[in-house]
């Protein structure tokens, strides 16, 4: 059980391109999660109290529903997670997944895309939803990251 997955939520297209270089980097395969029903360009208003995005993220207990699911999640050994990050901290769909699965005994590496917001304290929402799993503090990864620097970067959690 040495495979290496990367999943990942991407609303705008830059974490899905991070995603991709990273499986690239690491060999690893890729797995989009993806809302079962999309989120249009007003879901994502943040200014928008009423958005779509803004009533999930106030509301801690929300669970998007996702349209796929992983084949063999417990294959897995390393699973890398990115998302955007929103209102300082991982969106609700990552909850989902999250809570979709059994990460008992996986290593669990949140990267995350921003304008300049960090990662915050994610890693200990997502060790919370994970129980057993090993959540490591990941780190935003710049939206210009080459493949080589996303390879260093992975390199520090799988070797």
């Amino acid at each position: 059980m040495n495979r290496i997955l990367v999943a990942y939520f991407s609303a705008s297209g830059v974490t899905k391109d991070i995603a991709q270089k990273l499986a690239s980097a690491v060999g690893a395969d890729l797995f989009e999660i993806v809302p079962e029903r999309p989120y249009t360009k007003a879901d994502l208003n943040w200014l928008d109290k009423r958005s779509r995005s803004t009533v999930e993220m106030k509301d801690r207990s929300c669970r998007p529903a996702i349209a796929f699911s992983v084949d063999d999640m417990d294959s897995y050994s390393t699973v890398f997670l990115g998302f955007p990050v929103w209102w300082f901290r991982e969106p609700s769909i990552i909850d989902t997944f999250m809570e979709s699965y059994n990460f008992d005994g996986v290593k669990v590496i949140p990267f995350c895309t921003s304008g300049g917001s960090k990662i915050g304290d994610t890693y200990k929402n997502l060790q919370a939803l994970a129980h057993g799993a090993d959540v490591a503090q990941g780190e935003r990864i710049p939206m210009r990251a080459t493949v080589d620097e996303i390879r260093a970067w992975a390199l520090k959690y799988i070797q």
